[in-house]
């Protein structure tokens, strides 16, 4: 996108190849090759002598010629591997991300330099949308192909070396991390390989006319696994309960399923209707009033949402909070992939942009929930209070309670947050770059602001050592946070808290819920 001098030289190599096509042949050679321009205005042949920083340099009777990948795809039997679709961005997987956000984020692409959208169309079921520069000339920028399917087709497609990218909304199975090393494509969760760019929510959705507002996922389990068939049994009307749900493979019902069966181990009843998409699935439960299913939290569309209930009572609503702090129990993250060995110049910077602040705005266009920095009055969060006091048993508990309490009419919750596996002291990718845009947020606060980098634990164990262990992990944070920052944080003064076990933000009767729960939070105010 942003064109350098060498790209300009070469942008003229186009052109002054493009005038003399047809007048001179060049000699036939073993290795011959053709490059054919994404706009259908460069046809040109020569002995390939070298690829290299994404440029052709090739011999024809006008003599070297050194041509810029990102405008032509290579044809012939000596076209260099990563080079073959040079110019020609294939992506491939979740609907999710393929129909409700990719459109938004190729716009955004394209805009953020000056670019401009030449053409969209459907061509052979993939969305093929144009990009072209700014430049006198209309340079061209790429060829985004998008097909939209589910999760499990991204890392099948990604098995092919022309395919640069891969859409999920789960994280990649070990098994197919393993499959694509072996095809050449590197380890995709390795950080520049697996990218965060959104999460979502998977709201549960009624008819506007259910008087239902909340469902407990117990009962969720119990509807989807065929025990309970009828609203009544849920205090719902007397009418049968019409099930709706995703197709095998489909991201969304990987992370449904998990998390609705984690408890029970059941498995999703025979009975339900299957809909290919989420505009299906909101469609359907919109047309039936005694229907129940669910879609991204940005495809909800004329239905009612529900809140869900755990089983420790606790009560959680798909909000964009709930979603960023990943505390609402069925959030996801959504994924890009990318093979290790195809990356061009275009590619690398299509992914460098949705990674960037500069996606938030077009992300939150789309309705999905973008990864910039929410902030919060914890005091008007009623039901964080009430879980508060009822995890103090003690009295040394309780005064570590009030001091929470008071804490948390003083200070502001950021929705980022840090999580640990079980033993663990590492952050993950996403934690890394969560750190990152902290630091950009805590860098333009005014002077004298307070942070406080604040520890939680799971219920296992003692009291008094899970105490000790939030501090620990807290310190850990604020110390990566500390050596990150540097004179950024010049302005803002960091210190640590620890509170244990107090305040789940999930219930600790499964693993999931306790690795929500071991996490670390942050909190601000402005200091006096």
């Amino acid at each position: 996108m942003r064109r350098t001098k060498q790209n300009f030289l070469n942008s003229a190599a186009i052109c002054l190849a493009s005038a003399v096509v047809g007048l001179t042949a060049a000699p036939a050679f073993a290795d011959t090759i053709k490059l054919m321009g994404v706009q259908g205005d460069i046809n040109l042949e020569g002995e390939f002598i070298k690829f290299e920083n994404d440029i052709f340099t090739i011999r024809t009777s006008l003599g070297d010629l050194n041509i810029a990948a990102d405008a032509v795809t290579c044809e012939g039997a000596a076209c260099p591997q990563n080079a073959a679709q040079a110019g020609e961005i294939t992506i491939v997987g979740s609907e999710t991300l393929g129909t409700g956000l990719m459109p938004f984020l190729i716009e955004g692409f394209a805009t953020e330099d000056g670019a401009t959208i030449e053409s969209q169309r459907n061509v052979n079921g993939y969305l093929t949308t144009e990009v072209i520069g700014d430049g006198g000339f209309g340079e061209p920028v790429g060829t985004f192909r998008v097909l939209s399917n589910s999760s499990s087709d991204a890392f099948t497609a990604l098995q092919s070396p022309d395919v640069k990218i891969g859409m999920s909304s789960r994280r990649i199975l070990p098994a197919e991390a393993r499959q694509l090393r072996n095809f050449g494509a590197g380890n995709l969760i390795e950080l520049n390989q697996e990218h965060v760019v959104a999460v979502d929510s998977l709201s549960v959705i009624v008819h506007p006319d259910n008087p239902l507002g909340t469902i407990s996922l117990e009962n969720l389990d119990l509807i989807f696994s065929g025990r309970i068939t009828n609203w009544a049994e849920i205090g719902g009307p007397n009418a049968p309960i019409v099930l709706y749900s995703r197709e095998d493979g489909s991201g969304s019902q990987a992370v449904f399923e998990e998390r609705v069966f984690a408890q029970s181990g059941r498995v999703q009843t025979d009975a339900v209707e299957v809909v290919p998409s989420h505009e299906a699935m909101a469609s359907a439960v919109r047309a039936n009033p005694f229907a129940i299913g669910y879609v991204g939290s940005a495809f909800e569309r004329g239905t009612k949402a529900l809140d869900l209930v755990g089983s420790c009572g606790l009560s959680f609503s798909p909000n964009a909070f709930s979603a960023k702090t990943e505390e609402y129990p069925l959030q996801r993250r959504l994924y890009l992939y990318n093979r290790a060995d195809n990356v061009d110049a275009t590619t690398q910077e299509f992914i460098d942009y949705v990674t960037s602040d500069a996606a938030d705005s077009v992300i939150a266009k789309s309705g999905l929930i973008n990864l910039s920095i929410s902030r919060v009055q914890q005091d008007r969060e009623n039901g964080r209070i009430r879980s508060v006091l009822q995890n103090a048993v003690d009295p040394f508990e309780f005064q570590l309670a009030r001091d929470m309490l008071l804490d948390m009419f003083e200070w502001n919750r950021l929705s980022t947050t840090f999580r640990f596996a079980s033993g663990s002291a590492r952050l993950d990718g996403k934690g890394l770059e969560d750190l990152g845009r902290l630091i950009d947020f805590l860098k333009v606060q005014p002077a004298g602001t307070e942070v406080s980098v604040v520890g939680f634990t799971d219920g296992d164990g003692a009291f008094g050592s899970n105490q000790g262990l939030s501090v620990v992990r807290a310190q850990q944070v604020a110390d990566e946070l500390l050596n990150a920052g540097g004179a950024d944080l010049q302005n803002v003064s960091v210190g640590v808290k620890g509170y244990g076990e107090l305040s789940p933000a999930a219930c600790n009767d499964s693993l999931e819920g306790k690795r929500i729960n071991r996490r670390v939070e942050v909190w601000v105010r402005q200091g006096a």
